[in-house]
């Protein structure tokens, strides 16, 4: 039985690249306010890849459960100089969804993915298919240059969720690396092969190997309406991230309550002096109560921390589906008929 995947057969040369072509894959949610306008800088710059490159590209785009007419837009998108997909999934299954469909509908080669709301600017695109192309990466991703513009709370969190997330791990997540990123042939066919169904797509990305490289970018300011992702949610993204990649959270608790034992021990030798050497009794209500707090607090923690990961055992067993079709109609840039299919899953 072979445990491994041979993906060597898939090369990244000029030649194969232009022959397979690339898929931009953009999850949108209530994007309907731009989305036109991001259809239309798509379709310039793929005029100027098949120029350049004589690169053949799709986009991809993932209706996540819009609540506005985003897939109503969607639908009248032309397929000008580029085949479109509009996939529109049953109800809102969240980004790490999103992305999975995006990448299990991808027809071309490579597979680009990217953001619906204009932070992503589409002009970098062409650097990265370079790195992919001319310089022969397989994994070409982007990472903010800098976070003056954010708090130092905020600022603190990503760091600590980073060091946490990259403790003891082999494979090393770069820090403030994003979703906007390019693979290979050969990255997307071993990102599709990877089975689980809690997934954390910076992650598994980085975690496939191959040849990386990093290219930093500063955001653009947001074109239309506000980010959905409040503090609570990334912080419940943040967990999602940690508890579906990394054991470090384990690691956290069997330290913590090695040093919570390490500590009652030295406590008790203390009391254990005081009795011996000065006779008096250690006034037993404070110390009692404190002890007991502390090691409920602590035990309280560790349950959470393993609730999470036996929850994550769970939605794996169960092996539901991450992600159902609603509808999914696509166009060609050749003039062919679109065709389109309603299906309940996909």
């Amino acid at each position: 039985m072979t445990l491994g995947s041979d993906v060597s057969r898939l090369t990244t040369t000029a030649a194969s690249a232009a022959a397979k072509g690339l898929s931009i894959v953009v999850p949108v949610y209530n994007e309907a306010a731009g989305l036109a306008m991001l259809h239309e800088r798509l379709t310039g710059l793929a005029d100027t890849l098949m120029t350049r490159y004589g690169l053949a590209t799709e986009v991809v785009y993932i209706d996540d459960g819009s609540a506005d007419n985003t897939l109503a837009i969607a639908r009248t998108l032309k397929a000008d100089g580029l085949d479109v997909q509009v996939v529109s999934l049953s109800r809102n299954f969240g980004k790490e969804a999103a992305l999975m469909a995006g990448l299990d509908h991808a027809r071309r080669g490579a597979v680009l993915f990217m953001d619906g709301d204009g932070q992503h600017p589409p002009d970098m695109i062409e650097k990265l298919v370079s790195h992919w192309i001319d310089d022969g990466y397989d994994v070409v991703y982007t990472a903010k240059a800098h976070r003056d513009n954010e708090s130092a709370t905020r600022r603190f969190a990503v760091r600590s969720f980073y060091a946490l997330i990259n403790w003891g791990a082999r494979q090393k997540i770069p820090e403030d690396a994003g979703d906007f990123r390019l693979l290979s042939p050969r990255a997307a066919t071993a990102l599709r092969q990877l089975p689980e169904r809690n997934r954390f797509f910076k992650g598994l990305s980085n975690w496939i190997g191959f040849r990386q490289i990093r290219v930093d970018y500063e955001p653009a300011p947001r074109a239309h309406g506000v980010t959905t992702f409040s503090p609570g949610r990334l912080i419940g993204l943040s967990i999602e991230g940690l508890t579906s990649f990394s054991v470090a959270p384990l690691r956290f608790a069997s330290l913590l309550g090695i040093l919570l034992a390490l500590s009652a021990f030295i406590f008790g030798l203390t009391i254990l002096w005081e009795v011996w050497t000065t006779g008096k009794q250690v006034p037993g209500y404070p110390s009692l109560m404190i002890g007991l707090m502390t090691i409920g607090g602590v035990q309280l923690i560790m349950i959470g921390i393993v609730g999470e990961y036996i929850g994550k055992i769970l939605s794996e067993l169960k092996a539901r589906p991450i992600y159902f079709v609603a509808e999914h109609t696509e166009k060609r840039a050749d003039g062919e008929a679109a065709a389109s299919e309603r299906t309940a899953a996909e």
